[in-house]
């Protein structure tokens, strides 16, 4: 009997499988993890083959969640944290950073790995500030109406909601994740923050090169992710207020390396940190 794949979600969890690569593992592997398999491990050496220096795109990645939690934790009045798609828990985590920085914040886990699901609730079970919860991240709705994201976070306050590295893999329509965000805004208090970063379509000379490892994931078990331009990741924040990158800068989608940097970048840039760009917004 033929199966009937038409109603397969194509951003349905990879599963406990170790012949098809996970994000969550990959990453995991980028970041010097434990949690992941041979395949995860392969799939990194062909991205690798595409773009030597892409662990920086990790690297890069992880660090500017950390400003940005360091940010909204010192700068604003944010002390709740709802962070989509968290992967699995390697060291410096959205918790970690904001209750160090402030022992009362609360912060919700979003993720549907299954991998990513057991790790997170053990490492957070004895955390009474800090939950897990196992949803789709591409299906705003049935997170917004979750018992634990409505009653651990209070709604009547301000949130600051992270989409990191997760946008560009959504599998289907160009167009969904916008609209995925749209409906995650609407439901914001006002006085919210939306952090995003997404691979970005430079649209100069490295843009050869991130067509290069956008073939290299589309071959490989990942299934492939989706470049977008500065302006296109820009319409991901709808008509939210973007914040300044730096003391310089117009508000807008930078690099995140260029995002508030720790300091002066003494090692030469890379193309890994010139395909990697996103933003910080405020809903008035």
């Amino acid at each position: 009997m033929v199966s009937d794949t038409s109603q397969v979600d194509a951003n349905a969890p990879v599963g406990v499988d170790p012949t098809r690569a996970s994000v969550a593992r990959v990453y995991d592997h980028m970041l010097g993890g434990k949690d992941n398999y041979e395949v995860d491990r392969k799939t990194y050496e062909q991205m690798k083959a595409a773009l030597p220096e892409v662990i920086d795109v990790a690297l890069a990645n992880r660090a500017f969640l950390i400003r940005v939690v360091r940010f909204l934790a010192t700068q604003t009045d944010i002390t709740q944290f709802l962070d989509c798609g968290s992967g699995l828990p390697t060291a410096e985590n959205v918790h970690q950073v904001a209750q160090r920085l402030n022992p009362e914040s609360k912060v919700v886990y979003i993720d549907n790995d299954p991998v990513v699901i057991a790790h997170g609730r053990a490492l957070l079970a004895e955390n009474e500030l800090t939950e897990f919860v196992d949803g789709d991240i591409f299906q705003p709705r049935g997170i917004l109406e979750n018992h634990v994201v409505r009653t651990h976070l209070d709604w009547t306050q301000p949130i600051a909601l992270f989409q990191m590295a997760t946008l560009h893999h959504h599998k289907g329509d160009r167009h969904a994740p916008a609209e995925v965000m749209r409906e995650y805004i609407d439901a914001l208090p006002s006085g919210s923050y939306v952090a995003i970063s997404h691979l970005l379509d430079p649209e100069t000379e490295d843009t050869k090169v991130a067509r290069q490892l956008e073939d290299a994931v589309a071959r490989g078990s990942l299934g492939g992710a989706t470049w977008r331009t500065r302006a296109e990741i820009a319409e991901l924040f709808h008509e939210l207020d973007i914040i300044k990158p730096s003391t310089v800068a117009e508000p807008g989608v930078v690099e995140l390396v260029d995002w508030w940097s720790d300091g002066p970048m003494l090692k030469p840039r890379n193309v890994a940190h010139r395909i990697i760009a996103g933003g910080v917004a405020r809903k008035r």
